[in-house]
């Protein structure tokens, strides 16, 4: 199979795959390409690939040379992984960003480089189906899926990482060899566990993913347009605002609290559920908007600030349950406190439906049970406002789960912390006084596997960062 997969006539060369230095014209917009810009790298050299065979190349080169090497799709890590002043090696995936059936797999083929929206562009154009990815269109696959991916799309069809069929990942063996690997799902595969790590375990731990394969869990047949969920045939947007002068804490609570025929109707209906006990007025905006057209440009207010990037912290968690009132009393505090000026919220985001069908050992996805994920974010641009912000992002998270030790400890209501969310506080002890190590709370029981498997297919650890998963100690 990986030799067949090698020679694929996708797999032809775009790019020369030249060493980009400092005295290149493109190394700074190369150099600078990550989201988060709070995070600045300096390596020797970006490699631009756009083949399989390139990247085992610049692998092979990077480990010859022994420079720590890096791998960069869209540049939406939230920590410094890749922009990191002592990674030597960038190689860029983001001229591999070929979507197409493939039929000798029976799957959709989708490359590392490959950004969300295109692929939701492809897919529903090429055959009206879709996978259940992320929200913003301008992230990168390669690092997305193997975190999970969750989206607007996760409580009816699960995570993408669910649909994942296979994944060609370039890795470095014990002798310091660079290969190609191909893993897929099936039970007789001798590289499945590879694959498995694919469904959660997290960028930069195993290899260099070049390639995905998607098709869904017990479908069968050769008609691509049935081996994917179909796209939604429309998609209701609303966006609805309470004024934060008019919220006193009673108001704020019972907001928080509120669960609650026609997609209006069940839309107002929703509305007057939620805002039943606040007494506050709202303003509602609305519309009906093309699965495509809400793929390519979801929100504005959401694409727009974050397609160019900004510094910025953000911690999330997962719920299994409604927050306390003491974490809503928290809340609270923290977005009405008028003490120092610092820019920053408070996200929640449905999760639970398909995603909790799957057994938490089924995937590397071991958050299953979860109904929200929430998270904390603060962004500046004085870097005199760093300090103060980072403080209140840090403090609120930390006050937020003071009953286990200022993190989400898997338990009653928290259920550990998403992995393509990384933050390294998890794994500080004076942001983490648990006792529950930040792998646990990532990875849950799954942790042992990964190790062994990261043994398995990185020997030497070529792949590393501050969040990645340990080698198994000897």
């Amino acid at each position: 199979m990986n030799a067949h997969h090698l020679s694929h006539s996708h797999q032809h060369p775009r790019v020369a795959s030249d060493k980009i230095g400092p005295d290149d014209l493109r190394y700074a917009d190369l150099v600078r390409r990550g989201v988060n810009k709070r995070f600045a790298g300096k390596p020797d050299y970006v490699r631009l690939v756009g083949s399989t065979s390139q990247v085992v190349d610049a692998v092979q080169e990077a480990v010859r040379d022994q420079l720590r090497v890096a791998v960069r799709s869209g540049g939406h890590c939230l920590e410094g992984f890749v922009a990191d002043p002592a990674v030597r090696v960038v190689i860029d995936t983001s001229l591999m960003t070929s979507v197409y059936y493939d039929p000798d797999m029976d799957a959709f083929a989708v490359e590392s480089g490959a950004m969300l929206g295109e692929v939701y562009r492809k897919l529903f154009l090429g055959w009206g189906v879709t996978i259940p990815a992320g929200i913003s269109p301008n992230i990168g696959v390669g690092g997305h899926v193997l975190g999970g991916a969750f989206g607007y799309l996760c409580r009816q069809h699960g995570l993408a990482a669910d649909h994942l069929y296979g994944v060609e990942v370039v890795v470095v063996d014990e002798t310091g060899t660079a290969r190609s690997v191909v893993a897929t799902r099936e039970p007789t595969d001798p590289n499945r566990d590879l694959w498995w790590a694919h469904t959660g375990g997290g960028g930069g731990n195993f290899g260099i993913v070049t390639r995905y394969w998607f098709r869904s869990p017990g479908v069968s047949g050769t008609d691509p347009a049935r081996l994917l969920p179909k796209a939604p045939a429309s998609v209701l947007r609303f966006k609805t605002q309470w004024n934060w002068e008019d919220l006193d804490e009673r108001a704020f609570i019972r907001l928080v609290l509120t669960a609650g025929a026609e997609a209006e109707q069940l839309l107002d209906e929703h509305l007057v559920a939620i805002n039943e006990g606040v007494g506050v007025a709202y303003t509602r905006e609305i519309d009906r908007t093309s699965w495509l057209a809400f793929a390519l440009y979801p929100f504005p207010d959401l694409v727009d600030n974050a397609s160019q990037g900004g510094i910025f912290k953000l911690k999330d968690a997962f719920l299994r349950k409604r927050l306390t009132d003491h974490q809503i009393a928290v809340a609270y505090h923290y977005l009405t406190r008028t003490d120092h000026a610092v820019a920053g919220g408070l996200g929640m985001a449905t999760y639970g439906g398909k995603v909790n069908k799957v057994a938490p050992e089924a995937t590397a996805s071991a958050q299953r049970e979860s109904i929200l994920t929430m998270s904390c974010s603060t962004g500046w641009a004085d870097p005199q406002d760093e300090a103060r912000s980072l403080a209140w992002v840090r403090q609120f998270y930390r006050d937020l789960f003071s009953d286990t030790g200022g993190v989400p400890v898997p338990g009653e209501v928290s259920n550990g912390a998403l992995i393509n969310h990384p933050d390294v506080d998890l794994a500080d002890p004076q942001w983490n006084t648990s006792g529950v190590p930040w792998h646990t709370l990532y990875y849950k029981d799954n942790y042992p596997r990964l190790q062994q498997i990261k043994a398995s297919f990185d020997p030497r650890n070529v792949f590393y960062h501050a969040l990645s998963i340990r080698p198994t100690e000897a």
